[in-house]
């Protein structure tokens, strides 16, 4: 390659590589003086141009000097920088590179020239006082540097500051001859070190260092031990504080576990909806500081900038990040990626915002290109302006400030859309009226209040106001938190506005109340409502419709945000994509065995109050409700059973040969929202320690199940249907369970095998069981002995839940569930030898329109009591969701129903007598 005064002034044609120069220099004032500055990085980038830096080949050329003094040191960091940035810089200008190689090679830069100085300065300061020394630990101390904002994101910019923070595990002394506190051979190892990048010497400087992100900013010290930084972090750590540690990363040093002591003061355990009135208020102070300074050209601050981008995606960071490891992440553009998978944006937005962000990079890039300077301010001059017009590739500045406008007003208006103040977006209809809001704030008492409370549609207005009131005067209102307060004194109106709408209006707001009240001390929650207002609505009319969905949502107030998006609350449910979400949170928080429970009560509870909130918007027939909730347990046992083996000690094969076998509801796939699991563990494993490693694997897959976690429980499991019942062994292995099931089961047990699958864990041992089951019910069978001995059981069953009531039990008394149930299930064993598509595991409505069609009952009565039992189970459904688990009604409300299922039983079990 030519010198560049050569290429400017040839007559001939320019070869690929001078052209990309020229152009290179076209659009950056800085690349020419550094090339003039020094003949022989031309003559390296010739060599080097079209492949990118890697830390490699810095540390080599870093290794590659003699380094024996802070001079020396300075002066090899600044020659690299001036490779690095001249060929990135060419690169980027070119196309040969883009925005994230950008990014990269800047970070990549900055990490390897503070780990480089802080390995030279330690051995020099050391060979000085000596070694630090824990007091406590008696170890060696060590240096920690932190890189926070864009060098955390690993996202710098040609001429970015780099935000550092710098921290030491332990005080106490160094062990040499000049001893001096740790505290100081750390303050001095820190001074020297920001002197090694920031100095401007005759070869410039490396980074500019700011620090005033450290704690107490310009007036703290300079390094902290650990302790120092937990106490300030945990008693004094501010908003913007932990905004800024979302990009903390180290950088340098060892990180000694500091990463995950700062861990719970970035990412909150609970969501944190809080986190959008914080981060709205510090918009409004960049905001402010932006006015006074004039600053509506930086396209970092300003309007549409950099910053509001950022703030988008760190705001879904603080809400969830505590709960959903995998939005940890820094770099912005990964984040926006997360929030558009996890259904957080939508895909246009993320789209949009992506592009703009690029886009807005890109620029500042060039901006910087033109002196080396940090600068986020679009130029003022023609020459400058042409400059970063050529290099963002468009005709002239005119152009290309179309382009930067569109991009400026679509991150502006997403930025709106996710921190718009609430009370802001209300519409007319939406804000409560005064007089609601008199009415809390007893702005209206007496006959007064109650006329108002009857005028919008309460039926016991008095009684209804006192119990609101209530919460006015409870110590709990009382000693909330102000901001807390309120956002309670705002939630309360609308919810006296919405309940009103409701069919049983008084019923809905004191629910809803006793809601608000239950959750008011979780100031996140309160927040998420605030937000949210539509939210608030949806509650009040999920809580009027069911006191156990109510009672749900006051015990997992976790739950409020599935209310968040309409869209994933009422869409049917990706079974695929579930378990393959279940896994993969199971798998972050290997190691972290309470973590991993608490997760999964949470995947449980949430999917549960998305299929409750279609079910009670009657979108979602009763069928279909059980096949979901069937679906779900299947889910959750299989990664059950996965989790547990992959931790259990002694475990002789990578997968098991294991099997979680439903019956009952489970197995019928006619689970409700409380149902119980009856199931049974099976094994097919011939090693020698099989039976002895499946029985712990049972036990502790049965203990994660049914303990009681901070986010509740799991199910409840009956295993009393494996072999030989409460008294047999807790997992059999499937030939154990042949034998019995073939020798020594009773007729009850075979009952009960009519209803059961194969629900998780290892397909092959599935498909032996279904063999076996198979096998056990098409034996033939003595019909009159069979009916007699069902008929028995049935008598037990029926004296075992005596209703000496008035109202009519629809499980079990004459004529209801259970005789519906004991029809089918005598019907298979008597005929399943004859007809093996009776041992299909089809459910009993399913099973009497096939008995019917082969003759073996009546055609017409048997879809009769198919459709009573349908019926049965939708009315006990919706009395369950009214609170009540004995599902009774008055008799002459079924008494069709009854007389059909009595019929049945009656032609069953008389001609079979």
């Amino acid at each position: 390659m030519r010198t560049l005064s050569q290429i400017l002034q040839a007559d001939t044609p320019l070869s690929r590589d001078e052209q990309y120069l020229l152009h290179a220099v076209k659009c950056s004032p800085f690349i020419a003086r550094l090339i003039n500055s020094d003949a022989g990085l031309l003559t390296e980038l010739g060599a080097t141009l079209h492949r990118p830096w890697t830390a490699a080949e810095m540390q080599s050329w870093l290794d590659s000097h003699e380094v024996v003094d802070d001079a020396g040191l300075k002066r090899a960091l600044r020659q690299l920088r001036r490779r690095v940035m001249l060929r990135l810089i060419v690169r980027d200008l070119n196309g040969l590179g883009g925005v994230d190689e950008v990014m990269q090679v800047v970070s990549t830069l900055a990490e390897i020239s503070l780990q480089f100085a802080l390995r030279h300065i330690t051995g020099w300061l050391e060979s000085q006082y000596g070694t630090p020394i824990g007091e406590e630990s008696g170890e060696r101390q060590q240096f920690t540097v932190v890189g926070m904002g864009k060098l955390g994101g690993s996202e710098l910019n040609v001429s970015s500051d780099i935000d550092l923070i710098f921290a030491f595990a332990e005080d106490g002394e160094t062990n040499g001859a000049k001893s001096i506190s740790n505290f100081e051979f750390f303050t001095r190892l820190a001074k020297r070190l920001i002197a090694a990048i920031d100095e401007i010497t005759e070869d410039g400087f490396v980074f500019r260092v700011d620090m005033r992100l450290r704690p107490y900013g310009s007036e703290g010290p300079l390094a902290c031990s650990f302790a120092m930084l937990e106490e300030y972090y945990q008693n004094q750590g501010r908003e913007w504080e932990r905004y800024a540690w979302i990009k903390g990363r180290v950088v340098a040093g060892p990180d000694q576990g500091l990463t995950e002591l700062l861990r719970p003061f970035v990412f909150r355990k609970y969501l944190d909806f809080g986190a959008f009135a914080s981060m709205r208020d510090l918009k409004v102070q960049i905001q402010q500081d932006v006015n006074r300074r004039d600053m509506h050209d930086n396209i970092k601050l300003g309007r549409g900038g950099i910053r509001e981008v950022e703030f988008i995606a760190q705001v879904f960071q603080l809400i969830r990040g505590g709960r959903d490891a995998s939005l940890q992440v820094k770099p912005t553009l990964s984040v926006l990626g997360l929030l558009e998978a996890k259904g957080l944006l939508p895909t246009h937005a993320v789209r949009e915002l992506r592009q703009a962000y690029i886009f807005l990079r890109n620029l500042e890039h060039r901006l910087q290109y033109l002196e080396d300077t940090q600068t986020q301010d679009l130029p003022v001059s023609e020459e400058s302006r042409r400059r970063i017009a050529l290099g963002m590739g468009y005709d002239d500045w005119n152009a290309f400030l179309d382009v930067l406008e569109q991009h400026r007003t679509v991150v502006q208006r997403h930025f709106e859309e996710v921190f718009n103040d609430p009370a802001d977006e209300c519409t007319e209809q939406e804000v409560p009226r005064q007089r609601e809001v008199a009415l809390w704030k007893r702005a209206l008492q007496g006959e007064e209040a109650v006329e108002a409370m009857a005028q919008l549609n309460y039926r016991e207005p008095a009684e209804t106001l006192r119990k609101l009131l209530s919460l006015h005067d409870s110590p709990r209102y009382k000693q909330l938190p102000e901001l807390s307060r309120q956002r309670f004194d705002a939630l309360v109106p609308l919810a006296i506005k919405e309940a009103a709408q409701e069919v049983n209006p008084d019923q809905a707001l004191i629910r809803v109340a006793d809601l608000l009240d239950s959750i008011c001390r979780r100031a996140s929650y309160l927040a998420l409502l605030a937000e949210y207002p539509s939210a608030l609505t949806l509650v009040t009319r999920i809580v009027a419709a069911s006191p156990w969905l109510a009672q749900y949502l006051t015990q997992h107030p976790i739950l409020l945000d599935e209310l968040l998006d309409t869209r994933n609350l009422y869409a049917a449910p990706d079974f695929a994509a579930m378990h393959a979400d279940l896994e993969q949170r199971m798998t972050s928080l290997t190691g972290d065995l309470e973590r991993q429970m608490d997760e999964m009560r949470h995947f449980k509870h949430a999917a549960v109050f998305r299929f409750a909130a279609k079910d009670v918007a009657g979108e979602l027939a009763l069928e279909t409700l059980s096949d979901y909730l069937s679906a779900l347990a299947d889910i959750i046992l299989d990664v059950v059973i996965k989790t547990v083996w992959s931790v259990l000690r002694h475990r002789h094969r990578e997968q098991p040969l294991f099997a979680v076998i439903g019956y009952g509801k489970l197995g019928g796939k006619e689970l409700g929202y409380a149902s119980d699991l009856d199931i049974i563990f099976l094994y097919d494993d011939e090693a020698p320690e099989a039976g002895e490693v499946y029985a712990k694997l049972g036990q502790r897959v049965n203990t994660w199940l049914g303990s009681i976690t901070s986010a509740g429980t799991l199910y409840e499991t009956d295993m009393q249907l494996r072999p030989d019942g409460a008294s047999g062994l807790l997992v059999s292995s499937v030939q154990a369970f042949q034998l019995y099931q073939q020798e020594k089961a009773w007729v009850w047990e075979h009952q009960a095998l009519t209803r059961a699958r194969f629900c998780a864990g290892n397909p092959q041992v599935g498909a032996t069981f279904e063999c076996i089951r198979e096998s056990v019910l098409r034996q033939p069978r003595d019909r009159q002995s069979l009916a007699a001995e069902v008929v028995a059981m049935r008598q037990k069953m029926h004296q075992a839940h005596p209703n000496h009531g008035e109202l009519f039990d629809l499980k079990h008394d004459r004529g209801g569930i259970v005789d519906v149930e004991f029809i089918v299930q005598y019907l298979v064993l008597a005929h399943a030898s004859q007809y093996p598509e009776l041992t299909r595991n089809l459910g009993n409505i399913a099973l009497l329109d096939i008995l019917g069609g082969l003759g073996l009952v009546n055609a017409a009565l048997a879809h009769e009591v198919a459709q009573a039992y349908r019926d049965y189970r939708r009315r006990q459904h919706a009395i369950r969701l009214q609170g009540d688990q004995k599902a009774r009604v008055p008799l002459d409300q079924v008494e069709r129903e009854v007389s059909a299922v009595r019929r049945l039983w009656q032609q069953v079990f008389s001609d079979d007598a």
